[in-house]
């Protein structure tokens, strides 16, 4: 197999920069759901409490009486944050695309 110089480390390059763009879209696009569902999740979490709090419900586990600690809702500062992050890294990784 002859090398052509440069050819394997363009391929390399366009590979890595494309796998940033993704991580970088998956963590804008993750986060923007989860800034979308926090008012679903937290009646969720709510309507789950109750359940398990009545005596006798089928919920509670008797081999596992402690409560499990749960996120109600994604937290605000922490999800806008990762999104901005997210959308930083896509868009660095867009243009490094295109150049």
């Amino acid at each position: 197999m002859t090398a052509v110089p440069g050819v394997l480390a363009s391929f390399y390059d366009d590979v890595l920069r494309e796998l940033v763009t993704a991580i970088g879209a998956a963590l804008f696009l993750g986060n923007a759901l989860a800034l979308a569902r926090r008012r679903a999740d937290a009646e969720r979490v709510s309507a789950k409490t109750v359940e398990r709090a009545r005596p006798g419900s089928p919920v509670r586990s008797v081999a596992r009486p402690g409560a499990r600690r749960e996120l109600a809702q994604a937290p605000l500062a922490r999800t806008i944050a990762y999104l901005a992050v997210g959308f930083v890294v896509m868009i660095v990784g867009i243009a490094s695309l295109t150049s």
